[in-house]
């Protein structure tokens, strides 16, 4: 069952028709820069209730208004080859998987810290001490 439903002419079929979708939304509803990034066809300036949280991946294209800082196409850009694994079925096994994105399978698959759901984790680097300055 696996192989008719997942990475299959099915769930391609799926995600083609959930770009053609996402590709007809943005070009109704951007006012803004649609430009191609990360595989991706990006529709800026929607109106908030047009998209999901900061953005929204369809298929092959992103939804937003302008939140499209180079970390948050990196995230997206791994929804979009969810979309293609899973086809049509991606939006109920996402919804099936909740809407905490601490939580949720495919944001924690497509990187958290990336996506803007966590602060980065900062590296901190400290200077060697000198040894001799602290001798009396």
């Amino acid at each position: 069952m696996r192989r008719i439903l997942f990475d299959s002419p099915l769930s391609r079929a799926g995600y083609l028709y959930a770009t053609t979708v996402g590709l007809i939304w943005g070009a109704i509803w951007s006012t803004g820069r649609i430009e191609r990034r990360n595989g991706l066809v990006v529709f800026r300036g929607l109106p908030a209730w047009a998209f999901g949280r900061g953005g929204s991946c369809v298929g092959a294209v992103y939804l937003t208004n302008q939140n499209v800082t180079a970390d948050v196409l990196e995230h997206e850009a791994v929804h979009k080859v969810q979309w293609q694994r899973y086809g049509m079925l991606f939006p109920l096994l996402y919804f099936i998987a909740g809407r905490d994105p601490l939580k949720n399978r495919y944001e924690i698959e497509a990187g958290l810290e990336k996506g803007g759901y966590l602060r980065k984790k900062r590296v901190v680097t400290r200077a060697p001490r000198d040894r001799r300055a602290s001798t009396p």
